[in-house]
């Protein structure tokens, strides 16, 4: 049985936490299974060693197609010594996106041992109350940066046209029967395989943040920086770290900066997620953003849901060996 984590009390024997806070071990395994993202191709027959695409087929012959929307969510599956821990990674936009794709994909919802929130916009939220109802386990920790509950977030398109962005709110955890945890800080998950990441600091010069975000406060207006924007990391034995980010809106760069410094580990094995590169607002910054990961010099880049068209292909093109196309269903291992 697990030690007992010095801050969280827990309704399973597998705690959530058993280090220091920001302590992470190094492990044999990751597998990434990818529950909701922005891109399916059911015919694109190019497993390996590391990529398994989803086949839904029952008795000889299709029988599903595989989900895709503007959003993202994925189950975290770790193995070390012998032992394995699953965890939840956002939930997608829609009800049905991420659900229909985990009962499509054949994944054990029994396994969840924690969820993990990247950060609070409806893309990674907005499929929390339909996943938690289908979980059969109550009592999971759900770990999340304070400030995504922030209830009046909107984008400002011009001066008279605010697009309001739902939230989730601590009720509505609360409802599914899960239990809350907010840390601003590094947070060890699963004995210590995931890494919570926490508040990231901006440091590089380019990732300013995402200029039409705003939020009210007492009334006023405010800039939105969407602190509560977070990563997971893990490191595999001998080949570095494993970083899974929701969107990047602190930037993949500064993520990835601060993913070592948290951990003391300098190689970067994987960069995977949403870097937040698509559309007017960011295309500026997409060749700096690319030749920055180049000096990261991860074995793989995967970029995922909001990158956007023109940053992958970018990426594609300029770290081509490295690059990895993700898909709703697609299942990523990263081994010792």
């Amino acid at each position: 049985m697990a030690r007992p984590c010095r801050k969280i009390n827990h309704y399973r024997r597998k705690s959530i936490e058993t280090k220091q806070d920001d302590q992470l071990s190094a492990i044999d395994k990751v597998e990434i299974l990818t529950l909701q993202d922005n891109y399916i191709d059911i015919t694109a027959m190019d497993n390996n060693a590391i990529v398994q695409r989803a086949l839904p087929i029952k008795d000889g012959s299709f029988s599903k197609s595989i989900l895709s929307e503007h959003g993202f969510s994925a189950l975290v599956r770790t193995t070390a010594g012998g032992n394995t821990h699953t965890l939840l990674f956002d939930t997608g936009f829609s009800e049905i996106g991420a659900l229909y794709n985990a009962k499509a994909l054949g994944a054990d919802l029994a396994e969840i041992e924690a969820i993990a929130l990247s950060h609070g916009h409806m893309d990674h939220t907005g499929g929390f109350a339909a996943m938690m109802a289908a979980m059969p386990n109550k009592g999971l920790s759900v770990v999340a940066h304070p400030a995504i509950f922030r209830s009046t977030r909107y984008l400002k398109i011009g001066a008279n046209m605010h697009i309001n962005l739902p939230a989730l709110t601590r009720e509505g955890v609360n409802a599914a029967g899960m239990k809350l945890v907010e840390t601003q800080a590094p947070l060890a998950l699963l004995d210590g395989d995931v890494l919570f990441l926490g508040e990231i600091p901006r440091r590089t010069d380019f990732e300013k943040g995402f200029p039409i975000a705003f939020y009210r406060e007492n009334g006023e207006e405010k800039w939105d920086p969407i602190e509560d924007d977070t990563s997971l990391v893990m490191n595999i034995k001998g080949k570095g770290l494993v970083i899974l980010s929701g969107c990047a809106h602190s930037g993949i760069v500064n993520t990835v900066l601060y993913a070592r410094e948290v951990t003391g580990v300098e190689t970067v094995y994987a960069v995977m997620g949403g870097f937040h590169l698509t559309g007017p607002l960011f295309e500026a910054i997409i060749g700096r953003t690319t030749d920055e990961l180049k000096k990261l010099n991860p074995a793989h880049i995967i970029p995922t849901h909001c990158t956007g068209r023109k940053a992958s292909a970018h990426m594609e093109k300029e770290m081509g060996n490295q690059f990895i196309l993700n898909m709703s269903g697609t299942k990523l291992t990263f081994a010792a």
